[in-house]
């Protein structure tokens, strides 16, 4: 067994690449012609040898070398190689800090920002601090039972937020698929409650598809007397079906009345934030009939940002809530919604007037229905949409002015 003096003593012959001095158990102090000091113990894993690193002499002296060596051994005794077990360490050192609930979903936050857009990130945000951290925050992720996050998420439900009790586990899932990779948990065990959820069948926004009620709910629209910006959104929101978000912050820099385009930025569409980087803009094709509506509302709010401001602010744009106002003043609250439009262009499209499902996807600005649609589908439908887009409003004023039309034959 060396001893501190006999390891400051040490040295090592000119002639030799290194020496070393056996201390037991397999421990031994290396030395280089340098003077440098470093200690390793010598085991063996699965009929191989193997060797591990246990500091520089004079920093770890001999009796610290000696109690590192136990601890290692007592790791190997168990089946463990210590080796593997101090890298896994350091990578846990390495990928945050923290073991906490808290800790755990602060790093997934961060470390999921910049591939979310904001409205995603604002949605896993609002989950973790108002229904997870108040109950799990300061335990350690690892040693949460799953009947602990049933029960934390039941008080979701008993709330009568059925959907956001789903929302908030699918956010859990995250942190834990998280806890997982970084080591600080051993398993993700969200799986394990995902049935004990009361089930929530997601309903389907309210949306007209018979053509006789679509030509009274157009008629409705046209002797709408809650104002001309209000009317004109009516009207555009049936004859494009795009999404409201999107309908209403429509700004007159992305139009161009001349060529009959309409261009919405890719960084303003519903996509990821790698998305909205790297893909191509929404471009709709304008039928004459939005023309001509978007040139006489020009004479009013052409002065501004927005095609459609809101009512108080003008430098904003028009909130949702107006349309949806206007729908229910005329009758069609609980029957029709403004994004209720899109179902409606889409059912009738494809049922009524046969148009190809791709195509009408591709003015919904939905991605290729195939597998990596998103990566590889990049294709517009554009020459294909423009004249079906103008079909559809010729259609529309043929609903509105009660004109035979093809109708739907239910199945």
């Amino acid at each position: 067994m060396l001893t501190d003096a006999e390891c400051k003593n040490a040295t090592c012959p000119p002639d030799k690449a290194r020496a070393r001095l056996a201390c037991s158990g397999g421990l031994y102090l290396e030395i280089s012609p340098a003077g440098s000091k470093r200690w390793f113990w010598k085991y063996r894993k699965d009929g191989k040898e193997g060797r591990m690193a246990l500091g520089s002499y004079p920093d770890v002296g001999a009796k610290k070398a000696r109690d590192a060596r136990d601890a290692a051994r007592s790791q190997k005794s168990v089946g463990h190689d210590p080796v593997m077990v101090r890298q896994v360490e350091k990578l846990k050192a390495s990928v945050g800090t923290g073991d906490t609930f808290a800790a755990s979903a602060s790093d997934w936050l961060e470390r999921g920002k910049p591939n979310w857009s904001d409205t995603h990130y604002v949605r896993e945000l609002r989950n973790i601090n108002k229904d997870l951290i108040p109950h799990l925050g300061k335990r350690a992720i690892a040693s949460i039972k799953p009947i602990e996050l049933l029960a934390v998420i039941q008080k979701v439900e008993a709330r009568g937020a059925l959907d956001v009790a789903h929302r908030v586990l699918i956010t859990a899932h995250g942190v834990w698929c998280h806890a997982v990779a970084t080591g600080r948990a051993e398993r993700d065990i969200t799986a394990d409650i995902k049935k004990a959820l009361k089930p929530h069948i997601r309903e389907n926004l309210p949306a007209i598809t018979d053509p006789l009620e679509l030509g009274a709910l157009l008629r409705a629209s046209e002797a709408y007397k809650g104002g001309p910006i209000v009317r004109a959104a009516l009207k555009m929101a049936a004859m494009l079906f795009q999404r409201p978000g999107n309908l209403r912050t429509m700004r007159w820099a992305d139009l161009n009345l001349d060529t009959g385009f309409w261009s919405i930025p890719s960084m303003d569409m519903k996509r990821t934030k790698a998305q909205k980087i790297n893909g191509q803009a929404h471009v709709i094709s304008l039928p004459r009939q939005a023309v001509e509506i978007l040139r006489e509302l020009h004479h009013l709010t052409g002065g501004g940002e927005y095609v459609f401001p809101g009512l108080r602010d003008h430098k904003a744009p028009m909130s949702e809530a107006a349309v949806s106002a206007a729908l229910a003043a005329m009758g069609y609250k609980g029957r029709h919604t403004w994004h209720g439009y899109r179902a409606t262009g889409r059912t009738i499209l494809r049922q009524v007037l046969k148009y190809p499902a791709d195509v009408i996807e591709a003015q919904l600005a939905h991605t290729g229905q195939i597998t990596h649609g998103g990566a590889y589908d990049r294709a517009t439908h554009l020459e294909e949409r423009t004249p079906m887009i103008q079909v559809w409003a010729d259609y529309l004023d043929k609903l509105r002015i009660g004109a035979d039309v093809i109708q739907f034959k239910a199945a």
